[in-house]
């Protein structure tokens, strides 16, 4: 997936081109279904849910997308080296969820740090869709 998601990326770069986040949503569709044939389509709701699901790390704190994103992904954030993060939300960032290189890097990151493994095409997908949507 994620050779695939770069190799778009180089494509629609090198032509000076941006994807829509409904071309990345697209791309994980394909993937979440070859994950799980049972796969319908992906969900605001569980979006949410999954942005604010606190987990217990093995260092024992609690960690959320939200320790970094704010509770409101409409808000800046702050990484934990206190270096500024641009709101999630895409109505209100512009470059968000735009270029499917960064998506998967910053999703292969995040879910390490948070889950301790990688996100579930799905989990992606949901993810995207709750913040494409948040008004």
């Amino acid at each position: 997936m994620r050779r695939l998601l770069i190799a778009i990326s180089l494509m629609f770069s090198a032509h000076g081109f941006a994807m829509t986040s409904d071309e990345i949503l697209k791309q994980y569709e394909i993937e979440a279904k070859k994950e799980n044939p049972a796969f319908l389509k992906f969900s605001a709701e569980r979006g949410e849910r999954f942005y604010h699901a606190e987990r217990v790390h093995s260092n024992g704190t609690k960690v959320s997308c939200a320790t970094c994103h704010t509770a409101d992904p409409r808000q800046q954030g702050k990484t934990r080296a206190n270096k500024i993060i641009e709101p999630m939300a895409a109505r209100l960032n512009a470059e968000r969820f735009t270029d499917p290189a960064k998506v998967e890097k910053w999703f292969g990151r995040n879910c390490k740090d948070v889950l301790e493994r990688a996100c579930t095409s799905q989990e992606k997908g949901d993810y995207i869709q709750y913040l494409v949507n948040l008004k």
